[in-house]
């Protein structure tokens, strides 16, 4: 054998042939030792069992842990190895021990039967001599390396110290005596090159002491928290025993115990306790430190906190109903009606279900107040929620349990805040809400107004089905044109248009003045106001539709009574007309027609707001010009329209109207609409708007008594316009005489209060020229004489007549 391997290197060109072992999870380096067990079904099994001092050829393969088969497949440098050893081990298999010996590359690769056979050739290695730099790099990563990895002899690092005769050989002692990953083992035995087997050693030791100090840092990491979590426990155990001594100890068992007691009790539906169960169940594995632990508790007790069956029975006596409505609202006639039809119906038929209404009116009308009413009627408990300028969805149907902070939406609030099932939930401010990135809460809100829908109503963070169908829904708005069409469909809508004269001082007497007096620590019949006191009030110091104003009045003089009561003159004050001024300051409001007289090119309007009605002024001049015509006044597109259609119609008649001889191309006209700071718009303009250019261009004046509304057409017809009742209510506030309106909306005037109508002419026209002819005075005839047979008042006043006493 030794004259065999003498051969080899002595001829650089000539091949030998030895058996080849294919090595799989290990790896053979010159002058190192290795014992191998071979598997009975490996081939070389039975050539290697009698072949001690015999050498063969330890290769490599590529890649891959199949045998391989030609020369490709495997990596060109082997080991030249001497089989030391080999015997049969009990279980199978023969173990080997081998002796490196020699690098040498591969020239051919064939099979001798069963036997794998390799052609070798010498390879002259290398000598790199003890002293490369790359040697002492190696000796400082190995000293560090060592010194970290307790696994290793302390001795190691000495003997490998001690072997540095030769670079090639160190790198292979050091390669071979330390843990590195088998593809670096790989890459190095493979390696001719002693410079580049130092530097492969060298990288891979250095990736080796990352590596151990990343796990120590994470060992120590690890360590801290573990001797965290110990003081905790130690510290929670002298906690708990504390809490033994003192008797109030409730751990995670302590308080899933109570809940499984109140989920018992609190009769949930099937799938609301199934899914309570499991959270309960869950709550008991989980630590009480965890922020998980909060959460589920937290929802735990959402689910057994809603009013699952629990429900106030209704007070179904329709005339203890009426009743409470009169006592506590004056007016308001048709939703007191809609009340009691909701009462009626219940007796007859108990699971019906409940109705949704909107009560839409201006500000001050008692659309919020009448909600309490409403439950006291029933006898139900009341809520209220405001959606104004709400945009986030997650408001309403809540956030989702994932999101940190998560909570269920108002609806689920209210009903955990009421107690019961069925309370009156009052809804106000619909008509103001946004929309944005964060959802729709519209679309929200019509999931839990539909009939159809809200018996299972589902919210994002209770993710259990809620039956909403008991819950008497009220909700609120100013304007219904911005509640978003689908939702406004789901609501039965009740107008709430203001209040008469007669009805604002009826509230006054009856709720405002003892509230007033109640609020400000005031005696009943410290302040005493005269009904012509306040008429007084409500002509001169309020002008709208609702209460809000006319509150504020009175509680600005009980302030000024309580500021005498405390200085202490604490005699009763009588209210009457001429004590207003003293209290409340000059007067703010007159009547909107008082001081006018008929004028050429002004008329009067009706115009319908949020605020209620309101008298629309219309100007109207003309100069030279080439017929241009300018509209002002902060006007919508469908206003200007009017004006256009106005003047259009005017040209067209211009023979009916005398005005023939007029040529229009050499004339401007300026149309204005006073209050410019106020956006307006609107079809109901028309015929006031040419009545208007009609006084202008005739030189007749229009009268100062007398209002109108209705949209004009092209061919002279007056259509039908909404808010009536709000425009006649204006009008009789301001002292307007007579009204025209579209022949259509004389079926309106059943809503509008008998006093108003007794106090107004009203008159349905279908004509424009009939409009024209009734608002326009002959300009022969007296300003104080009416054509066609009408009486003609140019300037309205009011008039107090009280008697001193009442003063």
């Amino acid at each position: 054998m030794a004259a065999s391997s003498g051969s080899v290197r002595g001829k650089k060109d000539t091949a030998k042939d030895y058996l080849a072992v294919h090595l799989l999870s290990t790896v053979v380096f010159p002058h190192d030792v290795v014992s191998l067990h071979l598997p009975e079904d490996n081939p070389a099994c039975r050539t290697l069992l009698d072949a001690e001092d015999r050498e063969v050829v330890a290769i490599l393969s590529k890649r891959g842990a199949f045998p391989p088969q030609r020369l490709d497949e495997v990596r060109p440098v082997a080991v030249v190895c001497r089989v030391a050893q080999s015997m049969l081990m009990p279980g199978g298999g023969v173990q080997i021990v081998f002796q490196g010996l020699r690098r040498v590359r591969l020239a051919a690769l064939h099979k001798d039967g069963e036997d794998l056979r390799a052609e070798v050739r010498a390879v002259a290695e290398d000598r790199t001599d003890a002293g490369d730099p790359h040697v002492l790099d190696v000796l400082d990563l190995l000293s560090e390396y060592l010194a970290r990895d307790g696994s290793y002899p302390e001795s190691l690092d000495q003997v490998l110290r001690l072997n540095l005769r030769s670079a090639g050989r160190f790198a292979d002692q050091v390669a071979a005596s330390l843990h590195l990953p088998l593809a670096v083992k790989r890459d190095i035995a493979c390696t001719t090159d002693a410079g580049l087997r130092l530097r492969l050693l060298a990288d891979a030791i250095e990736e080796e002491i990352q590596r151990s100090l990343l796990e120590a840092n994470i060992h120590d990491k690890v360590r801290t928290n573990l001797e965290q979590r110990q003081k905790e426990q130690y510290l929670r155990q002298q906690i708990k025993a504390i809490r033994h001594e003192l008797g109030d100890e409730k751990g995670p068992e302590e308080e899933a115990d109570a809940f499984q007691g109140q989920l018992e009790k609190a009769r949930l539906p099937k799938e609301a306790k199934e899914v309570a169960q499991r959270e309960i169940r869950r709550l008991q594995n989980i630590p009480v430190t965890s922020a998980e632990y909060q959460v589920v508790r937290s929802y735990v007790e959402w689910l057994l906190d809603l009013p699952w069956r629990k429900r106030t029975r209704d007070t179904l006596d329709l005339k203890q109903a009426r009743r409470t409505l009169d006592e506590d609202h004056t007016g308001l006639e048709k939703v007191k009606e809609r009340i009691l039809e909701h009462l009626a119906v219940r007796q007859l038929k108990k699971d019906m279900r409940s109705p949704i209404l909107c009560l839409v009116g201006p500000p001050g009308v008692g659309k919020t107040s009448l909600g309490k009413s409403v439950a006291r009627t029933l006898g139900r408990k009341f809520l209220r929620m405001s959606v104004g300028g709400l945009r986030d969805e997650s408001e309403i149907k809540g956030h989702r349990r994932t999101y940190v902070g998560a909570m269920p939406g108002k609806i689920m609030q209210m009903m955990r805040t009421a107690g019961v099932r069925n309370p009156v939930l009052q809804i106000d401010e619909i008509d103001k809400m946004g929309t944005d990135a964060r959802g729709d809460p519209a679309s929200a809100l019509l999931e839990t107004l539909d009939p159809e829908v809200h018996s299972d109503f589902r919210d994002h963070y209770i993710e259990v089905g809620f039956d909403l169908s008991e819950v008497f829904f009220l909700v609120t708005a100013n304007l219904l044109d911005t509640i978003p069409p689908a939702l406004r469909d789901r609501l039965e809508v009740i107008r709430l248009e203001g209040y008469t004269r007669e009805e604002k001082l009826a509230i006054a007497k009856k709720h405002l003045v003892p509230k007033a007096l109640d609020e400000h620590g005031l005696p009943r019949g410290s302040v005493q106001f005269t009904r012509p006191g306040l008429g007084a009030i409500v002509d001169g110091y309020t002008r709208e539709a609702g209460l809000r104003e006319l509150e504020r009045n009175l509680n600005k003089i009980c302030r000024k009574v309580a500021t005498r009561w405390v200085d202490g003159d604490k005699s009763n004050l009588r209210v009457g007309p001429r004590r207003v001024p003293e209290m409340l300051g000059a007067r703010r409001f007159r009547s909107e027609i008082a001081g006018r007289s008929p004028k050429v090119g002004v008329s009067t309007g009706l115009a319908w707001t949020s605020a209620g009605g309101q008298l629309l002024f219309i100007e109207a001049n003309r100069m030279p010009g080439k017929g241009d015509v300018q509209i002002t006044g902060q006007l919508g597109e469908v206003m200007r329209e009017s004006v256009q259609a106005a003047l259009s119609f005017i040209r067209s008649h211009a023979v009916e109207f005398e005005l023939g001889n007029l040529d229009f191309s050499c004339i401007d006209l300026h149309v204005h609409f006073p209050d410019g700071a106020t956006p307006k718009d609107g079809p109901s303009a028309g015929v006031a708007v040419a009545a208007c250019l009609v006084s202008l261009l005739t030189g007749r004046p229009a009268r100062a008594d007398l209002a109108m509304t209705g949209e004009i057409t092209l061919k002279g017809k007056v259509l039908e316009v909404g808010g009536i009742k709000e425009k006649l209510l204006a009008a009789h506030r301001a002292g307007i005489r007579q009204v025209l309106v579209p022949q259509d909306n004389l079926k309106d005037l059943e809503d509008v209060p008998a006093e108003v109508l007794d106090d107004l002419e009203v008159m349905g026209t279908e004509d424009v020229i009939d409009n024209i002819s009734e608002a326009l005075l002959n300009p022969r005839t007296s300003p104080t004489q009416r054509p066609r047979g009408v009486e003609v008042t140019p300037e309205v006043t009011e008039v107090e007549t009280q008697t001193e006493a009442e003063q």
